[in-house]
């Protein structure tokens, strides 16, 4: 192997090692089976709704890129661990939050050789900013699979707060008519799981 190919299989098996960091980090979302779920696990899971769910859509989309985003989107987890979307509703945390993500990604970017750090950060950047078709769909695949997980989980993992969240990810959502209905199935199961506690079944937005 030339030398510059070796220095770029070191470079690419070092974040591999830190990709695996996400196999270790519990999400706050619990099993069926009654143990906490890991980033790795929600991100599989994510991906394999991208796949299917592509034939479904109102525009047709780049598959390759939409598994890239939802594929990259939570490796900086593996630098600033996990935070739950119950603890963001402080703009002041949501803020801290993006600059240590924004920080994260920077370095898992020097990490590895140029145009390979280009691609991460590119992939990132596109599903935050949430603009583009493939970034929509994979920003709101990614909020459906953790709220699928919760509604899988026993109900007494769930806080109050996220009872209440069950409804608010239409916004998410509301740009596909396909996603949108199956948004709707998702909620309506969350519903039917928290039925008993009527305070917190409404109209969703």
């Amino acid at each position: 192997m030339k030398e510059s190919l070796e220095k770029d299989a070191e470079m690419l098996l070092e974040v591999f090692h830190l990709g695996e960091k996400l196999k270790c980090l519990m999400r706050h979302s619990w099993m069926s089976d009654g143990r906490r779920e890991s980033v790795a696990e929600h991100s599989w899971r994510a991906s394999f709704m991208a796949l299917l769910l592509v034939d479904y859509l109102d525009q047709p989309v780049d598959i390759g890129k939409l598994l890239a985003m939802v594929i990259v989107h939570d490796l900086v987890e593996a630098i600033c661990g996990d935070v739950p979307a119950f603890d963001l509703l402080s703009e002041d945390r949501r803020a801290l939050k993006e600059r240590e993500e924004r920080a994260a990604i920077c370095k898992i970017a020097s990490m590895v050789p140029v145009k390979s750090g280009e691609k991460i950060r590119a992939l990132w950047e596109e599903f935050e900013s949430a603009v583009t078709y493939e970034a929509k769909v994979a920003m709101a695949i990614d909020k459906l699979e953790a709220q699928i997980q919760h509604n899988e989980a026993d109900l007494s993992t769930w806080t109050e707060i996220e009872k209440e969240m069950v409804f608010r990810l239409g916004r998410y959502t509301n740009f596909d008519s396909f996603m949108d209905n199956f948004r709707k199935l998702i909620e309506k199961e969350g519903a039917e799981k928290i039925a008993p506690n009527k305070d917190h079944l409404s109209n969703s937005p």
